[in-house]
């Protein structure tokens, strides 16, 4: 592990070290920069992310590119109707001893794709949201703490809805960032067909591992941040929350419920990295404002009127930008 003489120090290196990360991660996955970072952003802050887009667009090669550079342990999830919570968890078994014998299921692990989350029953949903709150699991009584780093990036695919089961609101708090995976550029997509075409294999370094992400986790808290920051974040988030005495006209049409706090403590957190991959030791107001979509557009509760008027969390929380 390497062992910094001071916080700038540390600092300097998570600088040039999420250069070389976005660099590396570049030879696989062609375009989504922004994306990238996101997730990046994420594991540092020890948060999770969810991720939106439709199929094709390179979910699961992202986060595996992701684990292989951060030289960590990955495992894939596909959520299905009949999933159970034990196939995530992990369930006891009769050895041939004829003992009880735990055997540890997929989740204990670093990474997590849970691919397509809403297409499981609530109940299955509630045993990996449960795991990503407490970084541990209960079963068949016994306690179990899962490894650190542990993130987990669930996936969903906006065009089917039917046969799923959405994430209830409190269950999307848990997710530091909402992500929104874009169709790539034409430029971009003859690349990534030119590259996936091609007899010519793309392999990663590893650049980092557990110890040192663990270690910048901690860089991260302490960071300092300014009161108008946390102010502005504070600021943000009240902002949201419609029929308050300072509720704006805007607010109180179009949503039915704003963010909690840890909608503020997630864009703190958050900016505080942001601030970092970009060369900076504090953040500012630039840095809240670089991160809040993700961190806010999927705990607003837009009302029936945003629905019909075609109104976008997005929209919304530009306008109180």
């Amino acid at each position: 592990m390497t062992i910094f003489k001071n916080e700038v120090e540390a600092a300097e290196s998570l600088i040039a070290k999420s250069k070389a990360l976005k660099a590396e991660i570049g030879k696989v996955v062609i375009g989504q920069h922004d994306i990238v970072e996101k997730v990046l952003i994420s594991i540092f802050c020890n948060g999770h992310c969810l991720l939106v887009g439709v199929p094709g667009l390179a979910k699961t090669l992202l986060v595996k590119t992701i684990s292989d550079v951060l030289d960590l342990k990955f495992k894939r999830i596909q959520f299905t109707p009949d999933l159970m919570p034990s196939d995530i968890i992990g369930s006891e078994i009769l050895d041939e001893n004829r003992q009880f014998r735990f055997v540890k299921g997929p989740v204990f692990s670093n990474i997590i794709l849970a691919d397509e989350i809403n297409r499981t029953p609530p109940k299955t949903q509630a045993a990996l949201l449960e795991a990503m709150q407490e970084k541990s699991v209960t079963a068949a009584g016994q306690f179990f703490q899962l490894d650190k780093p542990f993130f987990v990036l669930a996936t969903q695919n906006p065009i089917e809805q039917e046969g799923t089961y959405p994430l209830p609101e409190a269950q999307l708090d848990r997710f530091m960032f909402n992500l929104i995976l874009d169709y790539p550029s034409f430029d971009q997509e003859v690349e990534i067909v030119k590259q996936t075409t091609s007899d010519k294999q793309q392999t990663v370094q590893h650049l980092m591992n557990a110890e040192e992400i663990l270690s910048y986790q901690n860089l991260v808290r302490k960071v300092p941040v300014t009161d108008n920051v946390i102010q502005y974040a504070v600021g943000l988030v009240n902002k949201t929350r419609p029929n308050l005495p300072g509720s704006s006209a805007l607010v109180n049409t179009y949503l039915s419920f704003g963010a909690g706090p840890r909608a503020s403590q997630f864009l703190v957190l958050a900016a505080k990295t942001h601030a970092l991959f970009h060369g900076k030791y504090s953040p500012d107001i630039e840095d809240i404002q670089a991160i809040a979509k993700p961190v806010l557009r999927h705990r607003v509760v837009k009302n029936y009127k945003a629905e019909s008027e075609g109104k976008s969390a997005d929209m919304l929380i530009e306008a109180l930008l």
